[in-house]
């Protein structure tokens, strides 16, 4: 099957209104690859017209994907969440990674990925 006829849900943490922000560029690149994205944010409601969620413990249903737009302090205290929501994929674009962060991702028995998404779902930030 094709991932537009059934598209992978990513969740974006720390999803952004602002559209300079790649929290922002993240949602936009991610539906235009088609994927099902849900934008983690506990201070907005909607962004980019898609409803979004205070945190990943909220979202209903399975989510395929992980992506962290967040420093590494916040990403530590929803690390654990990622987990207990049993996604196989985890993302740590530049900058949201820290020695201690990947430590504890990797004792939670996830495999984090170093990389920029937006590239990872065939797509350029620059486009954003």
């Amino acid at each position: 099957m094709s991932r537009m006829s059934t598209p992978r849900t990513v969740a974006v943490v720390g999803a952004s209104n602002d559209r300079s922000k790649f929290g922002n560029k993240a949602v936009r690149a991610f539906r235009q690859q088609g994927y099902a994205v849900l934008p983690i944010n506990p201070h907005e409601t909607e962004i980019e017209g898609l409803r979004a969620y205070p945190t990943l413990l909220e979202v209903p249903g399975p989510i395929d994907m992980v992506t962290f737009y967040v420093p590494s302090e916040i990403g530590l205290r929803v690390i654990d969440h990622v987990a207990a929501k049993r996604v196989v994929e985890v993302w740590f674009n530049p900058g949201a990674e820290s020695p201690a962060l990947l430590a504890r991702a990797r004792a939670l028995g996830l495999e984090p990925v170093l990389a920029c998404s937006i590239m990872g779902a065939g797509a350029s930030p620059a486009d954003f």
